[in-house]
């Protein structure tokens, strides 16, 4: 029985031998197909990993989005609008203008939990920010990152220190994109521009008078030009740094004005101030020492006296001689700085500059007329001009009594800002035209009339006198050949509490070029200058004020069209032969 089995043990003939299937691949399924597989799913991980990171960032956009405020929408015509209108200078050159800019804001909220919101310690951040921004002070910033407020740590930073600072690797580290108000010309002019603070508009010089012409849409797409040039105006600050400087003097002004227009070309107030770094708390220094300041600007007075009395017909010859000795008033005496003779004609008085034939001169003239003549150049009014900052002139209240009047004849007693003496400088030469000073650029059909105050022919032996002192007198120093330069010095002691300082002066010196045919004047103010090697240990305007004057029209006169001419000079051949002799202050 058991030799009938033997068949069903053994494989049958026909079938071959199974396969033994290799650990980790499927029975029945090729290795290529396996690794296919394999592939596919590795695809399907590596898109599944990406959707699950695309939704966490969509997630959060979602939630910054609905916990801030919404994107604001804005027209390509907005787009295109600049922020705020530009200023410029008479001639285009960029004064004030609007651009993007990049500023440093602290988030603490930015990392959107409870922990601390710098990834580094307060003390390590201000560290890498000391090296980015080395004028901080790295002890504050820590604490002021330390406090975890919010805030702006600076307001205007360059898109390189942009860089530096994203690479510290800080979240709440944040740079935002603003419109920021830049001043391309630094300090130049500041106390015309003034500054702009954010939100709150313009303030102090012309930013603040043109505030609804440039933030208008309608308006701000148009630059507005100023009056003045930037050349003159930087030669003139320049000029009366160097001289504010060598005296060391408490501070200095300085006007060139138009004198057939009142524009003004350059105006400046030392020291200055920067707009580019003044905001909401303000700056120092800007006090506008040109259009605030009020001064008894001395001897620069004497020429608008004698011009007075020579279109009353109180000075119908020049030749005639006047006292020349002490002036007694009252419980006063009015003395000249040196003695200068027992007589002297007008012209030797304005070009020696004395007080005591000038008092007289006055006295002659009366205290009404004086008064009205002052009154005409608006010498008891603010200045005429845009700025938002304009002196009340020190006026003599009442009557004029007997003294008022002949020392406000030599510029004691009354006190004016040096605007208010340049428009007067200006009516005196142009042929006797008084027009307010306007710091806009006029084309011709905008130049105001203006009203007469001095009658032609009077403005014509002024022009003559004003070079004579230039010439033989106490403006010598202030000559520069060629141009034709005539003006007056004034020093006057400062009034106090206590009656009037000896140690402090006011020194000024106002002028106008070519005296031939007057286009501009200059009116330069040093405030309280010391006797120093520079100015030949004087003090006085002859030694401090009038070679600022100098210096300047050469600089400022080719700028302005006027060139040096030694073929050229005002006729004074019939006034000459009255000045026999030189003198100084």
């Amino acid at each position: 029985m058991m030799a009938a089995f033997p068949a069903r043990l053994s494989a049958p003939a026909h079938h071959a031998a199974i396969p033994v299937v290799p650990a980790g691949r499927l029975p029945g399924v090729t290795l290529r197909a396996q690794l296919l597989w394999s592939a596919r799913l590795r695809v399907l991980w590596l898109i599944a990993g990406f959707a699950l990171i695309a939704l966490i960032a969509l997630l959060r956009i979602v939630s910054l989005g609905l916990g801030g405020q919404a994107p604001q929408r804005t027209s390509l015509e907005e787009a295109m609008v600049p922020p705020r209108g530009e200023i410029t200078d008479r001639n285009g050159a960029p004064l004030a203008r609007a651009f993007p800019a990049y500023a440093l804001w602290f988030e603490p909220s930015a990392m959107g939990d409870t922990g601390s919101p710098l990834v580094h310690s307060p003390e390590e951040v201000a560290a890498g920010l000391k090296k980015i921004f080395p004028d901080i002070d790295e002890a504050r910033m820590a604490r002021r990152l330390a406090s975890g407020k919010p805030g702006y740590l600076r307001r205007r930073i360059l898109p390189e220190e942009a860089n530096r600072v994203f690479a510290l690797g800080e979240i709440a580290l944040e740079i935002p994109r603003e419109s920021d108000r830049y001043y391309p010309q630094g300090t130049l002019a500041a106390h015309v521009l003034g500054y702009v603070v954010e939100n709150k508009g313009g303030k102090i010089g012309m930013e603040e008078v043109l505030e609804e012409r440039l933030s208008s849409r309608a308006s701000r797409t148009d630059p507005v030009a100023l009056s003045i040039d930037v050349r003159v105006q930087g030669a003139l600050e320049d000029e009366l740094r160097r001289g504010m400087l060598a005296t060391n003097a408490l501070g200095a002004a300085g006007i060139v004005l138009d004198v057939d227009t009142g524009e003004v070309m350059a105006m400046a107030s030392l020291p200055e101030f920067d707009p580019n770094t003044a905001g909401a708390a303000g700056a120092p220094n800007v006090f506008n020492r040109a259009t605030n300041g009020v001064y008894e600007l001395g001897s620069t007075f004497k020429p608008l006296t004698v011009a007075a009395a020579i279109d009353a017909g109180v000075v119908r010859d020049l030749g005639r001689q006047w006292n020349a000795a002490p002036v007694p008033v009252g419980r006063r005496t009015i003395k000249d700085s040196h003695p200068l003779g027992p007589s002297l004609n007008a012209p030797q008085a304005l070009v020696h500059s004395s007080n005591t034939v000038t008092a007289r001169i006055a006295d002659e003239l009366g205290p009404e007329k004086l008064r009205r003549a002052m009154m005409d150049l608006g010498m008891d009014r603010r200045p005429f001009i845009e700025l938002p900052g304009k002196g009340k002139p020190l006026w003599p209240k009442g009557a004029w009594s007997r003294v008022t009047n002949m020392t406000v004849g030599f510029g004691h007693g009354l006190a004016v800002t040096p605007l208010h003496l340049a428009s007067a400088y200006a009516a005196m030469v142009n042929g006797g035209i008084w027009r307010p000073a306007t710091l806009m650029k006029l084309a011709p059909a905008d130049v105001p009339q203006g009203r007469r105050v001095f009658k032609e022919s009077t403005s014509s032996k002024m022009r003559q006198m004003l070079r004579m002192i230039s010439l033989y007198g106490t403006g010598r120093s202030a000559n520069a050949p060629g141009y034709r330069i005539g003006g007056k010095t004034g020093s006057a002691e400062k009034a106090g509490a206590g009656g009037y300082n000896k140690t402090a002066l006011v020194s000024s010196f106002a002028a106008a070029f070519p005296m031939d045919a007057p286009r501009y004047v200059v009116v330069v103010v040093v405030d309280e200058p010391k006797g120093t090697v520079a100015s030949s240990f004087q003090r006085t305007a002859a030694f401090t004020s009038a070679p600022i004057v100098g210096k300047l029209v050469p600089r400022i006169g080719p700028m302005l069209g006027v060139q040096p001419d030694d073929t050229r000079d005002v006729d004074i051949s019939d006034l000459r032969y009255l000045v026999d002799r030189s003198g100084g202050e």
